[in-house]
């Protein structure tokens, strides 16, 4: 049976959220919901959902600076739904990298349309969240499920939301604040003691050898990145989905 789309919805009034999540769960959808900006980067980080419909007017940030953390680690699609009409507020979050952009009021069905079109530009197979392959480490996302050339991984939730935030960026080199905003919010983007704890961590139980790591490698000063076979090209994780089994 193919799990059901998860889509987040990012807005700090009640009715809206209690207005929407009926709306998409009567279409099928999962749904969860965040109240502030902090919430909902990082529960994008943490349960990478399929889609987000993102408030501008949120208490603690603007919702366009939300786009802007999100896009650093994360190409999920975004519908900004707001009562923002201006035309440079569009143009704006779209720059930034939104998907969508739908004015408060609207119907439910025309929301639907915009949703399943975001989707189908992100995912036109139609296919259901990947499982990631690399350097031996396998990581399932839907199944919350880690192994190491066959051997079931062990990992606390931060362990798993890093691992899965660097090797969604495999070969990319990722900031220390980067890092710490997707996993701890932006309260905590200058605490680096909790990352360098973090990554020491999950070095112990993926590395060969923790004190020479070869996976997980530092770039001092700057911030962290999983190691590609061929450093001179930027190589992303094969990409399988669940029930695929691998080539032999």
């Amino acid at each position: 049976m193919t799990a059901a789309i998860r889509i987040l919805i990012v807005d700090d009034e009640p009715q809206i959220q209690r207005f929407l999540k009926l709306g998409l769960e009567a279409g099928g959808f999962a749904v969860s919901a965040a109240a502030t900006a902090a919430e909902a980067i990082k529960a994008i980080a943490q349960s990478a959902p399929d889609l987000v419909l993102l408030d501008l007017g949120l208490p603690d940030l603007d919702g366009k600076d939300v786009i802007r953390q999100t896009r650093a680690f994360s190409q999920v699609p975004i519908i900004i739904v707001s009562a923002r009409d201006r035309e440079s507020e569009k143009i704006e979050a779209l720059d930034l990298g939104a998907d969508d952009y739908v004015n408060k009021p609207f119907g439910i069905g025309e929301l639907l349309a915009r949703i399943r079109t975001a989707l189908r530009h992100h995912n036109p197979a139609g296919k259901s969240l990947p499982v990631l392959d690399h350097n031996g480490i396998t990581l399932d996302v839907p199944n919350h499920r880690v192994t190491k050339n066959g051997t079931v991984l062990k990992l606390t939730p931060k362990e798993f939301d890093l691992l899965a935030l660097l090797m969604r960026n495999a070969g990319r080199v990722l900031t220390h604040r980067q890092i710490l905003t997707a996993i701890w919010g932006p309260a905590h983007a200058e605490d680096m003691q909790y990352l360098r704890v973090l990554v020491g961590q999950l070095r112990g139980k993926l590395e060969d050898d923790h004190a020479n790591p070869r996976l997980i490698q530092t770039e001092p000063g700057i911030g962290y990145r999983i190691a590609v076979e061929d450093s001179s090209h930027t190589q992303s994780p094969s990409v399988r989905h669940p029930g695929e089994s691998r080539d032999p």
